[in-house]
This record gives C-alpha cells, sequence and structure tokens, in this order.
C-alpha cells in the first residue's frame, strides 16, 4: 500500500523522516514530495537513502513525463500525508491554488487527505488560518492538531508539530478506519435551537454544532449507519450521514424520539434551549409596545425523556457548565440515567473552536480526560468509550 508524504518548508520538516520510517515499519510504501522551501531544511538525499524510493522536488522531471506524474500518483496512493502542513500549505489546499506538484497533486487526489500543522502560534490562530482550516475539515480532510509548547520562534502556545507517534497512529487510521460500529445505529443531536419570540426576534445559545458534527463523522467513518438531528449551524453534514434540520426543541424533539427505538447508541451533543416565550407573536413586537419582562416557560427535557425511555441503547449526554463541572456532571448522569456523561468548562470560550478539552464519566465508574485535542479526535474517544460501555453491557447480559 502507498501513500504519499508530502513536506513543506517549516523547522518541524526533519520530524517527517521519523513519520515515514515509523510508517515503513506498519508496511506501507511512501512516495515522499518535498515543497522547495522544504528542501531548505532537509535534503531529498535523507528521504531517498532511508526510503529506498526517488524524492519529488518538482513538476518537471526529465523522464517522467511520458506519463503525468502527479495524476499517476494521484491514482496510486490510498492517502495524502502532509507533514509539516504549514499556514501556506493550508492556504493553497482550502483555497485551490496548484503551483507546485503537492498542491497539484492534491487537487488531483481522491485519497483522504491527512494534516499535521506546525507554525507559529499567531499564524495558527489567524483568522485566515482558521477560515483555511474550518474549510479543510468541512471537505472531511483529517487534521492533527498541533501541540501546545515551546515554539522555534522562541513564544509559548499552539503550534508545535504533533508527536511523531501521535501523526503514525493517526495515518493508520484513516488508512483502516475499520468496522468498530459496522451495523450499528448511532443518532446524533447538534447544534443550538433556536425559540422564536416574533418573527424577527428569537432565544438562542452560542453552540456552533462542531462536536455534535465530529462525533457523527467520526461514528461513519468507522461503518455506522449515523442519524444526524442539527439545529441552525454554518456546517455541512459528513457525507454520507442521514440528517435531518430542525429549528425548535420541539422539532428536535419530535425527530428524536422518532428515531429513538431503532438506535444503538445516542450521543446528545445539541446545546437545547431550556426556556421558549410564553406566547409568540404573529406580528413584531414594535418598541414602543415591548413588554419590560419577557415570559419564559421551561422547554422538554428532551436527554431526561431518553434516559426514562431507555432498552438496550447506550446514552451519552454533555453537560456544559462554568461552576463546580465534575460534581454537577456527576449528577447529571444520575439524574438522566446516562451510561456517559461528557463535561466540559465553557467558561473559557470554547464556543466555535476546532480544538477542546473534556472530561468523560461512564456510570461504570471510568473517568477519561482528553486535553487540547481537536473535536475530531475527542469524538473517536467518547465512541471508543460508548463501545466500551456497550461491550459490558452486553457480557453482564450474556453471564445473567
Amino acid at each position: 500500500m502507498k501513500v504519499g508524504l508530502g513536506v513543506t518548508g517549516c523547522i518541524a520538516a526533519y520530524k517527517a523522516v521519523e513519520v515515514m520510517r515509523g510508517l515503513q515499519k506498519a508496511g506501507l510504501t511512501v512516495q515522499v514530495i518535498l515543497t522547495g522551501s522544504a528542501r531548505r531544511f532537509i535534503a531529498p538525499l535523507t528521504f531517498e537513502a532511508l526510503s529506498g524510493q526517488p524524492v519529488i522536488t518538482g513538476m518537471f522531471r526529465l523522464g517522467m513525463n511520458r506519463s503525468i506524474e502527479h495524476i499517476q500518483l494521484a491514482q496510486e496512493i490510498r492517502l495524502l500525508a502532509v507533514v509539516p502542513a504549514t499556514a501556506n500549505i493550508l492556504a493553497k489546499f482550502a483555497q485551490g491554488i496548484a503551483d507546485d506538484f503537492l498542491s497539484t497533486l492534491y487537487l488531483s487526489c481522491p485519497a483522504p487527505v491527512l494534516l499535521a500543522p506546525a507554525m507559529n502560534v499567531e499564524m495558527w490562530r489567524h483568522p485566515a488560518t482558521c477560515r483555511n482550516v474550518e474549510i479543510l475539515r468541512e471537505r472531511g480532510h483529517f487534521f492533527v492538531d498541533p501541540e501546545i509548547g515551546s515554539l522555534a520562534c522562541g513564544l509559548e502556545g499552539a503550534g508545535k508539530l504533533a508527536g511523531v507517534d501521535r501523526i503514525v497512529a493517526a495515518i493508520l487510521a484513516a488508512l483502516h478506519p475499520g468496522e468498530s460500529m459496522k451495523a450499528l445505529k448511532v443518532l446524533v443531536t447538534a447544534g443550538p435551537t433556536v425559540e422564536d419570540i416574533d418573527p424577527v426576534r428569537f432565544l438562542s445559545n452560542r453552540s456552533s454544532g462542531k462536536m455534535g458534527f465530529a462525533v457523527a463523522q467520526a461514528a461513519s467513518q468507522r461503518g455506522a449507519e449515523v442519524f444526524l438531528v442539527s439545529g441552525p449551524t454554518r456546517l455541512s453534514p459528513p457525507p454520507g450521514v442521514h440528517t435531518t434540520e430542525v429549528r425548535t426543541s420541539a422539532e428536535m424533539k419530535a425527530a428524536v424520539l422518532s428515531l429513538y427505538p431503532r438506535m444503538d447508541i445516542v450521543v446528545k451533543a445539541a446545546a437545547v434551549a431550556d426556556y421558549r416565550p410564553a406566547e409568540f407573536s404573529e406580528k413584531k413586537i414594535k418598541k414602543d409596545h415591548a413588554p419590560a419582562v419577557l415570559s419564559l416557560v421551561p422547554t422538554d427535557d428532551i436527554l431526561a425523556q431518553l434516559g426514562a425511555l431507555k432498552n438496550e441503547q447506550v446514552l451519552v449526554g454533555f453537560a456544559a457548565e462554568t461552576g463546580d463541572l465534575l460534581a454537577q456532571a456527576r449528577r447529571k448522569l444520575v439524574r438522566k440515567n446516562l451510561d456517559i456523561i461528557v463535561a466540559n468548562d465553557v467558561s473559557s470560550g470554547v464556543f466555535g473552536s476546532d480544538i477542546s478539552t473534556i472530561t468523560a464519566l461512564s456510570s461504570g465508574g471510568e473517568t477519561l480526560t482528553i486535553e487540547n485535542r481537536s473535536k475530531l479526535e475527542i469524538a473517536h474517544q467518547i465512541l471508543d468509550l460508548a463501545l466500551r460501555v456497550r461491550a459490558a453491557r452486553s457480557g453482564a447480559a450474556a453471564g445473567s
């Protein structure tokens, strides 16, 4: 099996050699593509000597033009990984610029793409880079997000290339997504709900939907049949996922309850409004006639209802808190009859971020803490925990 390994111009380029060696140990053939900037940091001879393969360093090489090389390679590789991926290459990929071999290969490549960014912390969090990363995530590309640490520029923060073992493991997982959830039906809720006051105004919250969409994508990658019920977001549903778009908490409740009996695993990541206006005005409320107090009534607690109706489903809830995080999460776990509760502290501005820190608690006593990881990585670990809970339940049933 052949993979393409793109290396771009960054001080961390030398670590791509270790990534290549890790992939070779896993039995893969690695075709290395060096950009012009990468050659300033590491020589092609290093990769050639260790891989036994010619290294591609440009678009035009004598003797290689009888076939169009980037097209031929695009058809041969099972995955394209870029390690490290600079802000420049992320921008090229996101915007469809093809001005060298690697960017042209990307546009020609039908295989999965994995990106391991590395750059200065200010470049990583610049709005342009954030938007490019968002575009590439929406295309379904895999990311191994940079870690927090000391950077070559002397600054401290996110931007350090992820560890070699972590990158190699992510590449192998992308190549072999497995069938750990094949034949399972998974229901995921995502995003906020919107409760209308009048035709113009409404109540809602700051949920972006990214965590729920990441869970749906991860479950689909594992072979599950996935049903996503989403409130209003700006996200594109993952490919192959059955998606129902809703607006209000009542619409979400109806959609979820209609699907729930057939599900094996349910992940309630949506931020459902706790209250709605007591009355809806068919006409816009004029400012000079607006009430001084807005009367609210509670919405139905969908998660608690699912807990009461639970049969064989593994039920996962989320607790977005600002106080005593774990204590509140444990109470919610018990009160709503959940199998897993995923707690995160929302006081640190996590809404809309691609990276998060969570602690997951299971009813069986397992605690899982994941710090500063992409939401897709977190999603996979939540699903791993759900599968462990399901296996333990099946084992207990078999032994009774």
